[in-house]
């Protein structure tokens, strides 16, 4: 444990003074009074606190910074049950509770609503709906079409029709349950839609259908030897964070509110808020320590529920705590778009891309909330790692009357991507190759004299072409690919049952937010006179590390060890106006602001110093927990903890804000034509799969991952993000089924119902390597990578494994059609629709 010592005795100090000796003139007494300076000679040892204290920074000093493998800035609290969530703040004795009316129908009209009645009803303290709201009663994060009440048209089931605040969660709830059965409500009940394709027939959009386009993809298409196509459709996927919807809002003395929120999107929850409350953006303060999951959920629909509990919080002068339980958190908020994906593409001989067409259709839900850039999200990775040649992608945002679905992991690259994975599968059994083949013959290549095979359909160049290839290729050998593939079709010719299936797939994602005023991150530095610091960035903390990678940001600019570095709840009060931790660029944004912060501090620091120590400014540096100037025998040290306390009290700031803007992004929407994405982050898996063929169900058998970081920033935190992305994308695409009613309503809203992975489900054999040696080519944080999203899109190669084993029952001539998540059910269909398109396999003798 590191312990505080006196500035007279930091290290590279004088000795303590030897019995019976005057005193000496210490070097910091010369900024000091002489009666001061005797005051503190007589005190010294004899009381703390009378002087600055500085800690020890020199022994560990290099010890957990950017690039080194560091356990979680939380890890012993969250194993401890130490680590504080919403439901675990302290709330004042006399805080309300509040519990939502939800929709029963689909879709229709709110007739008549006695919110008065609701009030009168035992144990009820307030009541609140459409007309109690004194500002906004739309919330639309982006777009209009979030109305925070029903006021008129229902939209979806689980719809707010109005909140009930009590003294207890129980008696809330009850409050509703009571109100409802009394029929303070009336719903003239109207014909739902349901069907994204059909909505999208009728041209029934959220937003307007975007075009991208390169080329003269019908004359390619017309000109093609061969022509593939098919359709699919890809499920959506429910968030299930561990720690629900939840917020904890008390009023302030004036006409404000403090919210305790898990929240992915502070600031946008700050003005929502106070747009709903009539108040100035700066009478709301939101604070975020740490959420229990986001993975999306939270970015915007966590505002809702805060709105609510603030705007009760004023009318009653109290406060009010908010939590959905899971059923009703599942009813309420928007899941992982589904998309109706279609592709018609013109290959030659070797299966090679030469254009075509893509359609993509994201079932939107109700209202618009991010689906714009969701949908183009899906657009952009349509091509994943393969030049499409001279193509067109089309993208549709269909009104569904369901909840509004919204940001989950990947922000519909994920969707995006399952159209070309599948169609890369089509054209392998099309043209009788293996399917990794056919991936190696369209992945990106360099340039050549007759081809250029490095641009996307939406006009950007890819960069760090070499790496992709190589990962490809090292994983390929790494995983024993051929020797597998070879076993595993000897094992299918032998077995009329179990067959096994083998997929490689690549991904290529691209990193930054497509609205470009996004990429933009603050943070807050400050230096104490004991030397210890204290970080503070617009980022949030879901469990993802990124507070982790702040902090060792600052240990390594600062050359302090790891534990001198402090990081504070996320709040709009310290650094306003912040973008949402989505994206994947929670490192990349924030990182680079807290790193200007430090050079920025390190710089006044250096001049200080060189005037103050009488330095040669020119080569001065932070080493080890000391400045460093000078060499050789001219060399001179000195302690953090001195430099920072002579800098106080030369006055001298010790606090700084830093700030990092991404460059050289673009993106115009009228061409469909761009460079939405500063960098791409490349990967790649291999699974294998055991399927039994007449019930349909499987398990994964061996899965290696070979994923790119960089430069990685902690390798320990990034190998888990790869780790638990792998294991969510898998589960999107195999267990995790979400079913609607006739109706309208969820039925899979809950965990006996709706499947996430669990222990079991983890491969056997799980082999999982970051890519060294390729530093990020862009200016990123230490060229690291981002590393949230990217690996998510790598469960894609169990789904592309299944299809393979089921491809065997037709000798490898087609590839079934698997809509997902590809349930049992599934995958027994398609075994049985394979069985009767080809009969004639396996040949008699070989059954025998």
């Amino acid at each position: 444990m590191r312990t505080l010592t006196k500035l007279s005795k930091a290290p590279g100090a004088a000795p303590d003074k030897a019995p019976g000796t005057a005193p000496a003139k210490l070097k910091d007494d010369a900024d000091v009074g002489t009666d001061s300076t005797e005051a503190r000679r007589e005190l010294d040892d004899r009381i703390q606190g009378d002087g600055p204290l500085a800690r020890e920074t020199t022994q560990t000093a290099t010890q957990g910074r950017a690039g080194s493998a560091r356990a979680h800035e939380s890890a012993v609290k969250h194993v401890t049950g130490r680590a504080a969530y919403i439901d675990d703040l302290k709330v004042p004795a006399d805080c309300l509770h509040v519990a939502l009316a939800l929709s029963p129908v689909a879709h229709g009209r709110l007739t008549r609503l006695d919110i008065e009645r609701v009030r009168a009803l035992p144990g009820v303290v307030d009541a609140v709906g459409f007309h109690d709201v004194p500002g906004h009663t739309d919330i639309g994060p982006v777009f209009p079409g979030d109305p925070l009440f029903v006021g008129d048209e229902i939209s979806y089931v689980g719809q707010v029709l109005f909140a009930v605040a009590a003294e207890s969660h129980r008696a809330a709830r009850e409050a509703v349950k009571a109100a409802l059965a009394a029929g303070v409500a009336e719903i003239d009940t109207q014909p739902a839609s349901l069907d994204p394709v059909a909505a999208a027939e009728r041209e029934e959009f959220v937003r307007p259908t975007h075009v991208q386009q390169r080329g003269d993809w019908e004359a390619r298409l017309a000109a093609a030897p061969l022509v593939v196509e098919g359709e699919q459709f890809v499920g959506g996927q429910e968030h299930f964070y561990l720690e629900g919807q939840a917020c904890l809002v008390t009023p302030t003395e004036d006409e404000g509110v403090v919210v305790h929120t898990s929240n992915q999107h502070p600031s946008e929850t700050q003005k929502l808020v106070a747009e709903v409350l009539g108040i100035p953006f700066h009478a709301v303060t939101v604070e975020v320590r740490r959420m229990g999951g986001g993975f999306g959920g939270k970015e915007t629909q966590a505002s809702p529920w805060a709105c609510i509990a603030a705007l009760i919080s004023r009318r009653t002068g109290r406060a009010a705590r908010l939590r959905l339980p899971r059923a009703d958190d599942m009813h309420v908020t928007g899941k992982r778009h589904p998309f109706h994906n279609r592709y018609r593409l013109g290959v030659d001989e070797q299966g090679v891309i030469q254009g075509g067409d893509i359609t993509v259709i994201g079932d939107c839900g109700y209202s618009p909330d991010l689906s714009d850039a969701i949908v183009d999200r899906a657009m952009f990775h349509s091509d994943n790692a393969y030049s499409l040649g001279e193509a067109r992608v089309t993208g549709h945002r269909a009104r569904t009357h369901t909840a509004s679905n919204t940001a989950f992991r990947g922000f519909g690259g994920p969707q995006g991507m399952m159209v070309i994975e599948a169609a890369m599968d089509d054209i392998a059994r099309r043209v009788g190759e293996d399917p990794l083949t056919v991936r190696k013959r369209n992945l990106y290549r360099h340039a050549s004299d007759t081809t250029q095979r490095d641009v996307t359909h939406y006009g950007q160049t890819v960069e760090q072409i070499g790496l992709l290839h190589e990962l490809i290729e090292r994983l390929e050998a790494s995983s024993d690919y051929w020797a597998r593939r070879e076993a595993i079709r000897a094992f299918n010719q032998d077995s009329p049952v179990i067959k096994r299936g083998l997929a490689l797939t690549p991904v290529k994602f691209g990193i930054s937010f497509t609205a470009k005023h996004l990429n933009q991150a603050g943070a807050l530095l400050h230096v104490y006179t004991d030397g210890s610091v204290q970080i503070n960035h617009g980022g949030t903390e879901m469990g993802q590390g990124l507070h982790t990678k702040i902090c060792q940001v600052v240990a390594r600019e600062l050359a302090l060890d790891l534990e001198t570095v402090r990081i504070t709840a996320t709040r709009t009060d310290k650094v306003p106006n912040t973008s949402p931790t989505a994206a994947s660029s929670g490192a990349d944004l924030n990182g680079m602001a807290a790193r200007d912060a430090c050079l920025t501090l390190k710089a006044r620091l250096f001049d200080f110093a060189s005037e103050h120590y009488a330095l040669d400014r020119e080569g001065m540096r932070l080493t080890a927990g000391q400045l460093v100037a000078g060499d050789g025998e001219s060399e001179r040290r000195i302690p953090w903890g001195e430099l920072v306390q002579a800098a106080y009290l030369g006055r001298v700031s010790l606090s700084e804000k830093g700030f990092y803007a991404t460059p050289l992004i673009h993106y115009d929407r009228g061409t469909g034509q761009g460079r939405p994405f500063y960098y791409y982050a490349f990967g790649a898996a291999v699974a294998e799969v055991s399927v039994d063929t007449l019930s349909g169900e499987y398990q994964v058998d061996r899965v290696d991952i070979l994923h790119d970081v960089g430069d990685s920033l902690n390798p320990a935190i990034d190998i888990g993000q790869v780790e638990g992305g792998f294991i969510q994308g898998m589960g999107w695409l195999t267990s995790e089924e979400l079913r609607w009613n006739e109706a309208g309503r969820l039925i899979s809203d809950g965990p006996a119902t709706y499947k996430i992975p669990t222990y079991g489900d983890l491969p056997p054999i799980f082999n999982v390597e970051l890519m060294e040696g390729h530093p990020n080519s862009m200016a990123s944080i230490y060229r690291s990578k981002a590393v949230g999203e990217p690996p998510f899109m790598l469960g894609i190669s169990v789904w592309s494994a299944l299809r393979d084993a089921l491809a065997s029952l037709a000798d490898y001539r087609e590839a079934p059609r698997l809509d997902t998540p590809a349930t049992p059910e599934r995958v027994m269909l398609a075994a049985e629709a394979l069985r009767s398109h080809h009969g004639d396999w396996p040949p008699a003798s070989e059954e025998q």
